[in-house]
């Protein structure tokens, strides 16, 4: 199983939002490395079970734009940031922790 991991917690971070807020998402991963496809599948799936119609989905290859990831403070791949809505919260990881994901997304208490 993957590891995941909550850099900068917040407080509130898994407080209840509300339903119809959309939400903006960055998946920094690593090219085609099998963690960071499983990391992308994982979220795909989540987003569609939960948030379906409601969220943005940007992957970022920082292999190819290193800056982005400079810019956004990435220190490992593949982290998932999730900027909206408030408050921003990052996981880092293949995100096969459902619970956890959930959890950071502010989808579950």
């Amino acid at each position: 199983m993957g590891i995941i991991r909550r850099l900068r917690p917040r407080e509130g971070c898994a407080a209840e939002v509300s339903q119809d807020r959309p939400y903006v998402l960055r998946l920094f991963m690593t090219g085609t490395t099998p963690r960071s496809t499983k990391a992308l599948r994982n979220l795909r799936e989540i987003c569609e079970m939960k948030l379906k119609g409601r969220y943005k989905l940007e992957v970022i290859d920082i292999r190819q734009e290193p800056g982005r990831a400079s810019a956004s403070d990435i220190i490992a791949a593949p982290t998932l940031v999730k900027e909206e809505p408030p408050p921003q919260c990052r996981l880092i990881g293949d995100l096969s922790d459902r619970t956890k994901v959930l959890v950071g997304l502010s989808l579950k208490s």
